[in-house]
């Protein structure tokens, strides 16, 4: 089992780079797309994303519980001829994490903090336990400004956690910036 994670600013190339890693493998490759189509841009933009994907590429689509689609990757038999898995993207995921219809609520995001850590360290502890190998995209959001809104400030640490709790169990990791990958660990 290898794992390596690829991340970088929006529109850096880490998907295509994501994509393009495992294509070389020449392998059959189970894409978990956490993205959901909640408007017509995203569903535009899924649908471009599903252009790029060879056809002995199968797609797993979970928004939320990636260690639960894991673990059926695991115990399903149709999954067996396809050792690697590629996961785009954390940032989405965490997105579909934020309870925005009460994004006012304070008092919700501690759970909120705890239960999506707890759920990464679950996808990271199914990891562990498969034979398959792994990329993992993500947004590196800490670059830029603080966002103004705490919602957005919210989104931003916990993406940051999650983004540093994949980095440590990662093999290596990949810095996308204009398109070139730079090599982290």
């Amino acid at each position: 089992m290898k794992a390596t994670f690829v991340t970088g600013g929006a529109r850096s190339g880490k998907s295509r780079f994501a994509e393009k890693m495992a294509l070389e493998t020449g392998q059959n490759v189970i894409y978990i797309a956490t993205a959901q189509a909640l408007d017509e841009e995203m569903a535009h933009r899924i649908k471009i994303h599903r252009q790029r994907r060879p056809e002995n590429w199968t797609t797993v689509e979970e928004p939320r519980y990636l260690s639960r689609a894991l673990k059926e990757i695991e115990q399903e038999k149709k999954y067996n001829g396809f050792p690697i898995v590629l996961i785009d993207c954390l940032a989405l995921l965490v997105s579909n994490w934020l309870p925005l219809e009460k994004a006012s609520d304070l008092s919700l995001w501690e759970n909120l903090r705890a239960d999506l850590l707890t759920e990464i360290d679950a996808m990271i502890s199914q990891m562990k336990r498969m034979e398959k190998d792994f990329i993992i995209v993500s947004n590196e959001v800490g670059l830029g400004l603080v966002p103004e809104y705490p919602l957005g400030r919210l989104y931003r640490d916990l993406l940051g956690e999650v983004n540093q709790k994949v980095a440590a169990f990662a093999d290596e990791v990949i810095f996308m910036v204009s398109g070139l990958p730079m090599k982290l660990k």
